[in-house]
Protein backbone atom coordinates (compact mmCIF):
# COMPACT_ATOMS: atom_id res chain seq x y z
CA UNK A 1 0.00 0.00 0.00
CA UNK A 2 1.32 3.35 -0.63
CA UNK A 3 1.90 5.48 1.89
CA UNK A 4 -0.46 8.77 2.73
CA UNK A 5 2.75 11.41 1.98
CA UNK A 6 3.45 9.58 -1.38
CA UNK A 7 -0.65 9.34 -2.06
CA UNK A 8 -0.66 12.86 -1.36
CA UNK A 9 2.21 13.66 -3.57
CA UNK A 10 1.07 11.84 -6.13
CA UNK A 11 -2.64 13.37 -6.53
CA UNK A 12 -0.92 16.86 -6.59
CA UNK A 13 1.03 16.03 -9.70
CA UNK A 14 -1.50 14.42 -11.43
CA UNK A 15 -4.47 16.07 -9.58
CA UNK A 16 -3.33 19.03 -9.65
CA UNK A 17 -0.36 19.56 -12.12
CA UNK A 18 1.91 20.80 -9.44
CA UNK A 19 5.25 20.08 -10.26
CA UNK A 20 8.90 21.32 -10.33
CA UNK A 21 9.98 23.03 -6.97
CA UNK A 22 6.49 23.58 -5.62
CA UNK A 23 6.66 19.48 -5.41
CA UNK A 24 9.64 19.36 -4.87
CA UNK A 25 8.67 21.64 -1.56
CA UNK A 26 5.59 19.89 -0.99
CA UNK A 27 7.82 16.54 -0.54
CA UNK A 28 10.27 18.20 1.77
CA UNK A 29 7.55 19.45 3.76
CA UNK A 30 5.95 16.04 3.80
CA UNK A 31 8.41 13.83 4.38
CA UNK A 32 11.69 12.94 7.00
CA UNK A 33 10.25 15.39 9.68
CA UNK A 34 10.84 14.54 13.37
CA UNK A 35 9.20 16.03 16.19
CA UNK A 36 9.48 15.27 20.11
CA UNK A 37 6.89 16.23 22.95
CA UNK A 38 7.99 18.94 25.61
CA UNK A 39 6.66 19.35 28.88
CA UNK A 40 8.39 21.80 31.06
CA UNK A 41 12.19 21.21 30.69
CA UNK A 42 11.36 17.47 29.91
CA UNK A 43 11.53 16.39 26.36
CA UNK A 44 11.27 13.41 24.98
CA UNK A 45 13.42 11.64 21.85
CA UNK A 46 12.93 12.33 18.58
CA UNK A 47 10.86 10.58 16.61
CA UNK A 48 10.51 10.50 12.72
CA UNK A 49 6.74 11.29 11.57
CA UNK A 50 5.38 9.07 9.19
CA UNK A 51 1.91 10.37 8.39
CA UNK A 52 0.09 13.52 8.86
CA UNK A 53 1.43 17.08 8.68
CA UNK A 54 2.54 19.45 11.66
CA UNK A 55 -0.11 20.09 13.96
CA UNK A 56 -1.63 23.73 13.50
CA UNK A 57 0.57 23.85 10.17
CA UNK A 58 -1.67 26.23 7.97
CA UNK A 59 -0.79 23.99 4.99
CA UNK A 60 -2.48 20.74 6.54
CA UNK A 61 -6.33 22.48 6.08
CA UNK A 62 -5.52 22.81 2.42
CA UNK A 63 -3.47 19.49 1.64
CA UNK A 64 -6.63 17.55 3.57
CA UNK A 65 -8.68 19.63 0.74
CA UNK A 66 -6.74 18.24 -2.14
CA UNK A 67 -6.36 14.50 -0.81
CA UNK A 68 -9.86 14.48 -0.10
CA UNK A 69 -10.81 16.36 -3.67
CA UNK A 70 -11.85 13.32 -5.32
CA UNK A 71 -15.02 12.73 -3.03
CA UNK A 72 -17.07 15.53 -4.98
CA UNK A 73 -16.63 14.11 -8.00
CA UNK A 74 -17.83 10.34 -6.07
CA UNK A 75 -20.71 12.47 -4.21
CA UNK A 76 -21.74 13.84 -7.52
CA UNK A 77 -21.63 10.83 -9.50
CA UNK A 78 -24.88 9.89 -7.12
CA UNK A 79 -26.68 13.04 -7.68
CA UNK A 80 -25.97 14.29 -4.49
CA UNK A 81 -24.36 17.31 -3.24
CA UNK A 82 -21.60 17.38 -1.08
CA UNK A 83 -20.25 20.26 1.53
CA UNK A 84 -16.93 19.80 2.58
CA UNK A 85 -15.31 21.94 6.13
CA UNK A 86 -11.81 20.88 6.76
CA UNK A 87 -12.13 16.87 7.97
CA UNK A 88 -16.07 17.32 7.62
CA UNK A 89 -18.58 16.04 5.20
CA UNK A 90 -22.12 16.35 4.93
CA UNK A 91 -24.15 14.62 1.83
CA UNK A 92 -26.95 16.55 0.89
CA UNK A 93 -30.19 14.94 -1.29
CA UNK A 94 -33.68 15.58 -2.04
CA UNK A 95 -36.61 14.00 -3.51
CA UNK A 96 -40.09 14.15 -4.16
CA UNK A 97 -43.33 13.03 -2.21
CA UNK A 98 -43.11 9.00 -2.52
CA UNK A 99 -39.25 8.68 -3.25
CA UNK A 100 -37.45 8.79 0.01
CA UNK A 101 -36.78 5.52 0.09
CA UNK A 102 -34.90 5.66 -3.52
CA UNK A 103 -33.09 8.57 -2.13
CA UNK A 104 -32.23 6.60 1.13
CA UNK A 105 -30.85 3.91 -0.97
CA UNK A 106 -28.56 6.39 -3.32
CA UNK A 107 -27.46 7.55 -0.16
CA UNK A 108 -26.27 4.75 1.68
CA UNK A 109 -24.63 3.25 -1.63
CA UNK A 110 -22.89 6.62 -1.77
CA UNK A 111 -21.38 5.75 1.77
CA UNK A 112 -20.34 2.84 0.90
CA UNK A 113 -18.27 3.59 -1.69
CA UNK A 114 -17.10 6.66 0.22
CA UNK A 115 -16.24 4.35 3.19
CA UNK A 116 -14.52 1.96 0.74
CA UNK A 117 -12.24 4.79 -0.88
CA UNK A 118 -11.18 6.29 2.47
CA UNK A 119 -9.91 2.70 3.90
CA UNK A 120 -6.82 2.59 1.00
CA UNK A 121 -6.18 6.15 2.03
CA UNK A 122 -5.86 5.50 5.68
CA UNK A 123 -9.29 7.72 6.54
CA UNK A 124 -11.75 6.85 8.64
CA UNK A 125 -15.53 7.38 8.45
CA UNK A 126 -16.46 8.07 11.76
CA UNK A 127 -19.60 6.18 12.29
CA UNK A 128 -20.74 6.98 15.38
CA UNK A 129 -20.57 10.87 14.46
CA UNK A 130 -22.64 9.77 11.07
CA UNK A 131 -25.88 10.95 10.76
CA UNK A 132 -29.19 10.67 8.71
CA UNK A 133 -31.48 13.86 8.79
CA UNK A 134 -34.92 13.77 7.47
CA UNK A 135 -36.64 16.96 6.52
CA UNK A 136 -40.42 16.76 5.24
CA UNK A 137 -43.84 18.86 5.76
CA UNK A 138 -45.56 17.54 9.17
CA UNK A 139 -48.14 15.22 6.65
CA UNK A 140 -45.23 13.96 4.73
CA UNK A 141 -43.38 12.43 7.85
CA UNK A 142 -45.37 9.15 8.02
CA UNK A 143 -44.07 8.47 4.64
CA UNK A 144 -40.53 8.82 5.25
CA UNK A 145 -38.13 5.44 6.00
CA UNK A 146 -38.49 4.74 9.47
CA UNK A 147 -35.96 1.27 9.13
CA UNK A 148 -32.80 1.42 11.20
CA UNK A 149 -29.71 2.71 8.70
CA UNK A 150 -26.30 0.85 8.59
CA UNK A 151 -23.41 3.18 7.90
CA UNK A 152 -20.15 1.68 6.97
Amino acid sequence: MQSMTATCLTRLKVSFNIGGAALDWSQSYLTSRLECVRCGSAQSTHQTVRFGVPQGSVLGPLLFILYTAGLIDLIDGYGLKPQLYTDDTQIQGSCRFGSANQLQSTLLACLDEVYDRMLPNRLQLNTAKTQILWCSTTRRQNHLPSAAVRVG
